[in-house]
């Protein structure tokens, strides 16, 4: 049974599918005014650099992305998928052992710090890859303000407090997008500024299957995690998942997932 973060946080083959559907403009949208022609940015956490590519897009040729990730998996399909971008390196690196022959001015990344039980330790680490007056960007949610409208079936309610309680055991922070601005302020940051975010999927959109369906994925993907270290039982995690998806096709209307972009200067 895995019970540090590190562990809990692994990627699960198969979640790639989701990684791989978000992009620089759907996924992290807020960035975009940030970024620069020539600028050199580490994408921390980059899955399969689906975002990355969107970012090397966006500084040129001239500039340069280089993304690192923990899961091989990931960092191989990425590097597979992005090939034709010669701007890009994906790398298979822990980000507290990294280390880059030049610093970057900017370090980005998404939704990663909720998977981590020291994110001060990860926001340290960002800072000593910068040039002075470099940019740190950070996007992530809380999970505890999930907004579901109408409610889901009771077993969903209970997978996903499950979920939350798996997650916090392991010392991760499920409020980590509201604590991010104090942690800057306590590591000196300048020009501490939070973007919402928040993800908001209504029934009539062809995603919303998909997108809401995020707890479906959940409950298969991680679920047997969660159920693994006795925080719900696996009868009732497939229970949770058939009947969110029947709420998905049937009675579910809007999810809002609440996500924040906070970002600062060192």
């Amino acid at each position: 049974m895995s019970n540090t973060a590190s562990e809990r946080a692994a990627m699960p083959k198969g979640t790639s599918s989701v990684l791989d559907s978000r992009s620089l403009q759907n996924s992290y949208a807020t960035l975009i005014p940030l970024l620069r022609e020539g600028m050199r940015v580490l994408d921390v956490g980059c899955g399969t650099g689906a975002i990355s590519a969107g970012i090397a897009e966006m500084v040129g040729p001239t500039g340069a992305v280089v993304g690192i990730d923990s899961s091989p998996h990931l960092i191989a399909k990425g590097k597979d998928d992005h090939a034709h971008i010669p701007q890009l390196m994906l790398l298979e690196a822990d980000l507290f052992t990294y280390a880059p022959a030049q610093p970057f001015d900017l370090v980005v990344s998404a939704r990663v710090l909720q998977w981590l039980s020291n994110p001060r330790a990860a926001l340290e680490k960002f800072a000593s890859l910068l040039h002075p007056g470099g940019w740190i960007s950070i996007l992530d949610y809380n999970h505890t303000l999930l907004e579901w409208t109408p409610q889901p079936p009771a077993s969903m309610q209970r997978f996903y407090q499950a979920f939350l309680d798996w997650r916090a055991d392991a010392g991760m922070d499920n409020e980590i997008a509201d604590h991010l601005p104090a942690l800057f302020e306590q590591l000196g940051c300048h020009n501490i500024t939070t973007l919402n975010a928040d993800e908001v999927y209504e029934k009539g959109r062809p995603d919303f299957v998909d997108k809401a369906g995020i707890w479906s994925k959940v409950a298969e993907l991680r679920g047997p995690q969660v159920a693994a270290s006795g925080f719900i039982t696996d009868a009732e995690r497939l229970q949770a998942l058939s009947e969110y998806n029947d709420w998905l096709q049937s009675s579910g209307e809007r999810m809002i997932m609440k996500l924040k972009e906070v970002r600062a200067t060192i």
